[in-house]
């Protein structure tokens, strides 16, 4: 390598921006873009809740419940901290919202039935 190509991989290194995984503290995986200031944007929450209502088919609504309420605690985060569009398919940050409480009392809701009929 050149001395230019050296010195261009060095400084891309010194001035990367440390990442933020899913829930926002820690390390990024390594495939997820640098953050350049720009606002928390919890997608991968939106995503594992819409993986937990296609799996349902197959595991318990719990799931679901639990998905769904990562999912709503980071975009609530996400959205007191100013994150109005999200990458997800939804795009508004409350359109999100709402998918995802939908969601958490669709599994409540089946969950508790569930429950009800191994009582009685």
């Amino acid at each position: 390598m050149s001395a230019t190509g050296d010195a261009g991989a060095a400084s891309r290194s010194s001035d990367q921006v440390p990442r933020t995984s899913v829930l926002g503290t820690g390390d990024a995986p390594a495939d997820s873009p640098p953050s350049h200031g720009a606002q928390f944007d919890p997608l991968r929450l939106c995503i594992f809740t819409t993986i937990a209502l296609l799996a349902w088919v197959l595991t318990p609504p719990l799931v679901v419940v639990w998905m769904a309420t990562l999912g709503l605690v980071g975009y609530v985060k996400a959205y007191r901290a100013g994150l109005t569009r999200s990458r997800c398919y939804l795009r508004d940050v409350r359109l999100v919202l709402a998918y995802l409480g939908i969601a958490w009392l669709a599994g409540a809701v089946f969950t508790f039935r569930e429950v009800v009929g191994l009582l009685g």
